[in-house]
C-alpha cells in the first residue's frame, strides 16, 4: 500500500486544493484552487517542489494528522497553532513527520486560511484537470476525521523556513477602475477610496462583503445592468450599497455594478483578513497594476532563493539534554564513568 496521510480530526472547512482548474470558464465555471495562492508557492518552495500539487487548505482551524510512512511536511498561510507530538512545529517552516506521530494544527493566530503541504502532494484523481475541490460547484467536497489521502512520490527537505509576510492582517489593498467604475460618481469613488472598512464576518471562498461606519455605495440612478462576465477581484456593490469582493469560487456572471477590481498579487491579503481586519482600497492606474503583477510574478520564482535553514528554539526542544551543543563537551545526561 502507498504512503497516506490519515485525519484523524479535522476543522470545520477544510478541503483540497491546489491552483485551480482552468479553461472552463464559458461552461460557468470559475478557477477556484487555493484562496491564498502564494501559500502554495511557499510550500513549494520550502519543500523544493512544484507549486502544481496539491496541499490541504484550513480555514480558521486545521485538525490533526498522522502518515503511514515517514514524510517531510509544510506549513504556510495564517499562522496557526502546531505541534509534533507535543513539540512545538514552526510555522512557515518545513518538518519531517516521522511515520505514526501526530501532527496536531490548532487555531489560527493570525490570517484565515492555512495550509499543510505534504512532499510529493497529495495524489488524489483529478478531476476536470486539477486535484481541487470547487465547494460552490459541488466538484470534490471537505474533507473530515476518518479520511486517508495518498502521497505522492517526493522526498520534501525538512529543516527550512521562510520570512514572514504581512499579508495576514488586512492593510491597504490596490485596485484599478472596473466595467462600472464611472458610472459611480466621483465623491462616491473618491469616498470608496477613503473608507476605513472591515473585513465583514460574510465571506467564504465565493465572495467577502466589506463593512465600515458609513452610508452605502450606490451608482447613478440605482444603475442595474444586464448579467455579464466578470473576474475574480471585482468588487461588486450590493442593492444595500455593500461592496463584496469576489474571490476564487465566485460566479463568472453578475449583474450588480462593480466600483473597482483588485490586482491579482493583492487577492491573498484580501483572503487572509481575519473577520474584522482593516482593510482600506486604492485606486492606481493599470500601468502601476501591470508593473506590480509583474514584480509580484518574479517574486513567486524567486522564493526557492529565500528559503534558509530552520534554526530552532532551544526553549521548545523537548530533548535539549541529549544534544550535544558545544564541541568536546558530554551530554548532560550522560554517565562520564561508562566507557
Amino acid at each position: 500500500m502507498s504512503a497516506q496521510l490519515k485525519i484523524l480530526t479535522a476543522g470545520p472547512a477544510m478541503s483540497l486544493q491546489d491552483l485551480g482548474r482552468t479553461g472552463f470558464f464559458a461552461s460557468g465555471l470559475t478557477p477556484g484552487g487555493a484562496a491564498d495562492t502564494l501559500a502554495l508557492y511557499e510550500g513549494a518552495a520550502l519543500l523544493g517542489q512544484s507549486a502544481e500539487v496539491a496541499a490541504i487548505e484550513m480555514v480558521g482551524m486545521g485538525g490533526t494528522f498522522e502518515a503511514t510512512e515517514d514524510t517531510v511536511i509544510a506549513l504556510t498561510g495564517a499562522r496557526m497553532t502546531a505541534q509534533i507530538d507535543g513539540a512545538p512545529a514552526v510555522w512557515n517552516a518545513s518538518h519531517t513527520l516521522p511515520a505514526g506521530s501526530k501532527l496536531s494544527i490548532g487555531g489560527a493566530q493570525a490570517g484565515t486560511y492555512g495550509y499543510l503541504h505534504v512532499a510529493g502532494g497529495l495524489d488524489v484523481p483529478e478531476n476536470m484537470g486539477a486535484r481541487s475541490s470547487h465547494l460552490k460547484a459541488g466538484i470534490g467536497g471537505l474533507l473530515g476525521a476518518g479520511d486517508t489521502l495518498p502521497l505522492g512520490a517526493g522526498q520534501g527537505r525538512a529543516g527550512y523556513r521562510l520570512p514572514d509576510t504581512d499579508r495576514l492582517n488586512g492593510g491597504t489593498i490596490r485596485v484599478v477602475e472596473s466595467a462600472q467604475t464611472r458610472e459611480f460618481s466621483e465623491d462616491t469613488i473618491r469616498r470608496f477610496g477613503e473608507t476605513a472598512f472591515r473585513r465583514d464576518a460574510r465571506g467564504n471562498r465565493q465572495g467577502v462583503r466589506m463593512d465600515q461606519d458609513g452610508a452605502g455605495f450606490f451608482a447613478s440612478d440605482g444603475l442595474s445592468i444586464v448579467s455579464e462576465v466578470i473576474v475574480t477581484g471585482d468588487i461588486q456593490v450590493t442593492g444595500d450599497g455593500a461592496p463584496y469582493v469576489l474571490m476564487c469560487e465566485s460566479q463568472t456572471t453578475g449583474g450588480y455594478p462593480r466600483i473597482a477590481t483588485v490586482i491579482p498579487c493583492d487577492l491573498p491579503k484580501v483572503a487572509q483578513a481575519a473577520v474584522g481586519a482593516p482593510l482600506r482600497f486604492e485606486f492606481i492606474s493599470l500601468e502601476e497594476a501591470i508593473a506590480l503583477e509583474t514584480r509580484a510574478r518574479a517574486a513567486l520564482k524567486a522564493l526557492s532563493g529565500m528559503v534558509e535553514p530552520l534554526v530552532r528554539d532551544p526553549h521548545d526542544i523537548a530533548d535539549l539534554l541529549s544534544y550535544q551543543l558545544i564541541s568536546g563537551a558530554v551530554s548532560a545526561i550522560a554517565d562520564p564513568f561508562e566507557n
